[in-house]
């Protein structure tokens, strides 16, 4: 199973973001994967991007908000194409025990989130 390496440490800046205290890898598909993600200490996020209608999905203090850094970075850095990034967000909601329904309402969000926008990284 795949695994974070670090709990979640972040310092509230205001106006929906928040620093990173400690940065944490991602290990992608499986622990000691040799597909990781680095997330750097002082990366800036929002954990989640949601229309004022939906945020009672997400809650700010909600468990699954390392998966969310860890997508807002991944979107960041472009590296990883649109669906790519989906998916290992899926996947580290499912590490965080985010609800199956939550996790499934999320994930296609994000994806029609990037075919409407047109994301192609």
């Amino acid at each position: 199973m795949s695994s974070f390496t670090e709990p979640l440490t972040v310092t509230d800046l205001g106006k929906g973001r928040w620093r990173l205290e400690k940065g944490f890898r991602y290990y992608v598909g499986c622990l000691e994967s040799t597909d990781y993600i680095d997330v750097p200490a002082g990366y800036i996020t929002d954990f989640y991007s949601v229309p004022k209608p939906f945020q009672w999905l997400l809650p700010k203090a909600q468990h699954g908000n390392q998966s969310a850094v860890l997508h807002d970075f991944l979107c960041t850095e472009g590296k990883r194409g649109w669906k790519e990034s989906a998916d290992i967000f899926n996947e580290a909601m499912g590490v965080l025990n985010v609800k199956p329904w939550r996790r499934t309402l999320i994930y296609n969000a994000v994806l029609l989130y990037g075919k409407v926008s047109g994301k192609k990284w």
